[in-house]
């Protein structure tokens, strides 16, 4: 439950510290709750102590989804599928290798997908490498998810999309996905019962492009809404957060991330996310960013007060928000200390 802890400048001492994930350091500090804790707060309540930073949640998903499920982890890979996956080091991440068409036409998928048994995995080795700090909300990531994306490796991109607006082809689509959401809902169990300390089960699913989603809201609703809802649903049931990893400029398909029973969806920053925010902030939980992409190059009296404008923009009661990915390349040291300190200062007296 939200106890009200009058804030104390020791709060801002350094603890600890660990590396983040684009070269940098993330600093502990001494909080008068865990981030964890204050995440549940988030969730749970709607009320945190202070605004939270994405990076104040760690990912450790298992190695077992990487190499049958998720491209691989920086390394060629061959999935439980049978795609094949390069990794392309200059973007940190994989493509499918050109030249495949695993299926010729989405009917062909009865046929030629075949379910992967997740009982053969070395889940044992999974569990001992998994280090857990019970400061930091534990998060896997069902990376390339089990709809669009996962449809895309199977057909490539214009295939896919063609499939997802062919009448005739509207009851394969929706036999693949109960059957690839059937698999989430398999590892959703697995997770939940190996990992008791996992907070968050991130899936992915890019629904668009720099401009526009790559759907209409009326395919969203007939095909996506109700797989995800039956995967959010099984995370809901045994306690678990819902996150949602979707790039391109989707504003118009929030509707259906909510209609899907998503927690928390962080938008890229070609979303107008003043708008966003606005809209759905009391329906979801979103990720927002300063708009001030040149921090660095400001004064630190400056930083500090678009600290302060964000916070008075964001933490609104009954919608409280997460400094979301988009931020990390651009906060400095002065806009997260003041983001801290004021976010703390407003819930503490809300």
């Amino acid at each position: 439950m939200y106890r009200k802890i009058p804030f104390v400048e020791a709060e801002r001492q350094v603890i600890g510290s660990r590396p983040g994930r684009l070269g940098n350091v993330h600093y502990t500090y001494n909080t008068p709750v865990t981030p964890r804790e204050n995440i549940h707060a988030l969730f749970e309540e709607r009320h945190p102590y202070w605004m939270p930073i994405i990076t104040e949640v760690i990912d450790q998903t298992p190695m077992s989804y990487n190499m049958n499920l998720g491209r691989g982890r920086h390394c060629d890979n061959t999935d439980a599928f049978g795609i094949r996956w390069k990794f392309v080091e200059q973007v940190g991440g994989s493509i499918e290798e050109p030249g495949q068409h695993f299926l010729e036409t989405i009917d062909e998928w009865k046929d030629k997908v075949k379910i992967p048994d997740i009982e053969a995995w070395n889940w044992a080795k999974d569990v001992e490498d998994t280090k857990i700090d019970p400061r930091f909300s534990l998060e896997f990531t069902f990376i390339n998810g089990f709809w669009f994306e996962r449809l895309i490796s199977f057909m490539d991109f214009m295939d896919a999309a063609m499939a997802l607006i062919d009448e005739d082809y509207a009851d394969d689509i929706r036999g693949l996905f109960d059957a690839t959401t059937g698999l989430g809902c398999q590892l959703v169990d697995k997770f939940c019962t190996l990992w008791p300390q996992l907070d968050i089960i991130e899936s992915h699913d890019d629904w668009g492009s720099q401009k526009s989603p790559f759907f209409s809201q009326e395919v969203a609703e007939e095909f996506f809404v109700p797989a995800m809802r039956k995967l959010n649903d099984r995370i809901h049931s045994w306690g678990r957060i819902a996150f949602l990893h979707s790039c391109g400029h989707n504003a118009d398909r929030t509707q259906a991330y909510i209609d899907a029973g998503f927690d928390y969806w962080g938008p890229q920053d070609m979303n107008d996310i003043e708008f966003l925010y606005d809209k759905y902030g009391d329906k979801i939980v979103l990720g927002v960013f300063p708009q001030e992409t040149n921090l660095a190059e400001l004064s630190e009296d400056e930083q500090r007060k678009a600290a302060r404008a964000l916070a008075d923009k964001y933490c609104k009661p009954g919608k409280p928000a997460i400094l979301g990915m988009p931020a990390t390349r651009r906060v400095t040291p002065a806009f997260s200390d003041e983001l801290y300190r004021y976010s703390r200062q407003i819930y503490l007296d809300e």
